[in-house]
C-alpha cells in the first residue's frame, strides 16, 4: 500500500462505479419522470446527452439560484460526480450553448404545464372539513420581460394563472407580439383547465384590463366565478357601482396593520343590486367597494384609495370577510413577478431566440413554486441553501420526499 493518502482519499471520495450508477426506480417516479413527458425537438442522429437529464439540470440549477443558461451550465459543472450521476451523465456534461439549444426550442406552454402538474403532486390536498369556506383562488396578471427582445424588436409579454393557496403556476402563455392580454385570456383558462381537469367553483382575479364581458362570459360557462375591479375600461359599470349609496350600507369587513412604515386600514362593503337590470356587468351577483386608508408613521401622511369590483357570487357564499381576502390574493401574482424580477434578475436577462425567454420565466416559476411548497417564504434564502445542499436538493426533486430538509 502507498504510503501517500491522496490516491486512498480520492478512492473514498469519488468510488470509480459511480459514473455507470442507473437512476432508480423510486427517483424516477419524481422529477425525471415527470420530465420524460417532454417530446424532444431535437433530430435523433448523434443525441449525445439525455432530455430528461438535461431538463432536470436546468430545473435544478434555477432552484438553486441560476439566473441564466451560463449559471445553469455552470451549476451543472460544479457537481460531483454521483451528483452528476443522479441526474443521468454519466461521463460528460453539457456546455451551456448545447443546453440553450434545447431550451430555445421547447414549448415553453407545454412545459409550464408538466411542471405545474409535477409540483401539485407534493402538495397535500385542502381539507374542506376543517376549511368549510375555503375556495381556490386563481389570480392572473401578464409580465413584460423588459430585457428579452424578438427578432422585430417587441418585447415578450407572459400571462399567466397563480393559485394563491400553493404558489404554484398552474399556467402560462406567451401574448401575441402584435396583441394584448386579453386574447391570451382564454388559451389561459384552457390550460389551467386541462391540468385541473375542471373550473367549476373557482375563483379568478384579475386586474381591471380583464374586467371584459367576453371573460365573464367565458368564465361563467365553465362553472367558474369572477372577482374582477371595474374602472375606466367599463365607464358605464365604474359610473354604476360609484354612485350607489355607499353611505347607507355599513362596513361588512375591516382589517387594521401595521408594517413597512405605515398604518393602514381597509374597509369592505358588499351590497347586491336588486333593482331592474341589477349590476351592468354579466353574472355579477354583488357590487363591492374598498377602501384603503394609509398612513406613513414617519410623516403623518394620510392617503385613502377607493376601488370598486364585482363578483358573480351572491351574499350567501361570499361575505365580506371572504371578500377582504379574495382581493388580497389578487397581489400574490404582483410578488411572484417581483420575486422574479429582484431574486433571478428577470428583467436584466437578455433572452432573445425562440421559445428561450418563456422556458427561462417557466423554470423561474418551478423554482419559486418549489421553495413555496416546501415551506420557505424567503426565496433567496431557500435557492442560496438549495446551492449549498445540491444533493438534498436532488434527492428532494427526484425522489417521492415531499420536502427537502
Amino acid at each position: 500500500m502507498s504510503a501517500c493518502p491522496i490516491r486512498v482519499l480520492s478512492a473514498v471520495t469519488a468510488p470509480t462505479d459511480t459514473l455507470d450508477r442507473q437512476i432508480t426506480t423510486g427517483e424516477q417516479a419524481g422529477l425525471l419522470h415527470a420530465l420524460s413527458a417532454v417530446p424532444d425537438p431535437r433530430s435523433p442522429r448523434g443525441l449525445r446527452y439525455p432530455l430528461t437529464g438535461l431538463l432536470a439540470v436546468a430545473v435544478c440549477a434555477v432552484m438553486a439560484g441560476a439566473s441564466s443558461v451560463t449559471a445553469i451550465a455552470d451549476w451543472l459543472h460544479d457537481l460531483d460526480d454521483i451528483a452528476r450521476a443522479r441526474l443521468g451523465f454519466l461521463r460528460e456534461v453539457p456546455a451551456a450553448t448545447t443546453v440553450w439549444r434545447l431550451l430555445i426550442r421547447l414549448d415553453a406552454d407545454q412545459l409550464a404545464t408538466i411542471l405545474a402538474a409535477w409540483l401539485r403532486t407534493r402538495t397535500r390536498p385542502v381539507d374542506s372539513a376543517r376549511q368549510p369556506r375555503y375556495r381556490q383562488v386563481i389570480a392572473i396578471d401578464g409580465k413584460t420581460l423588459r430585457g428579452a427582445r424578438r427578432a422585430d424588436g417587441s418585447q415578450v409579454h407572459l400571462l399567466s394563472a397563480l393559485d394563491t393557496s400553493t404558489g404554484i403556476v398552474l399556467a402560462q402563455v406567451t401574448v401575441n407580439a402584435k396583441s394584448n392580454e386579453i386574447p391570451a385570456f382564454t388559451p389561459l383558462l384552457d390550460a389551467v383547465e386541462r391540468l385541473l381537469g375542471s373550473l367549476k367553483d373557482l375563483i379568478f382575479v384579475a386586474d381591471a384590463l380583464h374586467t371584459q364581458i367576453s371573460h365573464a362570459n367565458d368564465i361563467a360557462a365553465r362553472g367558474a366565478h369572477l372577482l374582477i375591479p371595474a374602472k375606466g375600461n367599463q365607464p358605464t359599470l365604474h359610473t354604476q357601482l360609484k354612485t350607489l349609496p355607499w353611505a347607507q350600507i355599513p362596513a361588512g369587513h375591516q382589517t387594521r396593520e401595521t408594517g413597512h412604515g405605515r398604518r393602514e386600514t381597509r374597509t369592505v362593503k358588499a351590497v347586491t343590486v336588486t333593482t331592474p337590470g341589477g349590476i351592468g356587468f354579466p353574472h355579477a351577483e354583488q357590487a363591492i367597494r374598498i377602501t384603503r386608508t394609509r398612513t406613513s408613521t414617519n410623516s403623518g401622511k394620510t392617503t385613502r384609495a377607493t376601488a370598486y369590483l364585482t363578483i358573480s357570487l351572491t351574499a350567501a357564499d361570499a361575505q365580506p370577510g371572504d371578500l377582504q381576502d379574495w382581493i388580497r390574493r389578487e397581489w400574490l401574482i404582483e410578488a411572484l413577478h417581483h420575486i422574479r424580477d429582484v431574486t433571478f434578475r428577470e428583467d436584466s436577462h437578455q433572452a432573445r431566440i425562440g421559445n428561450g425567454p418563456a422556458v427561462m420565466a417557466t423554470l423561474r416559476n418551478t423554482s419559486i413554486g418549489f421553495h413555496r411548497t416546501n415551506g420557505d417564504t424567503n426565496i433567496a434564502r431557500a435557492t442560496r441553501r438549495a446551492n449549498r445542499r445540491p444533493h438534498d436538493l436532488i434527492t428532494a426533486v427526484t425522489s417521492s420526499s415531499p420536502r427537502m430538509q
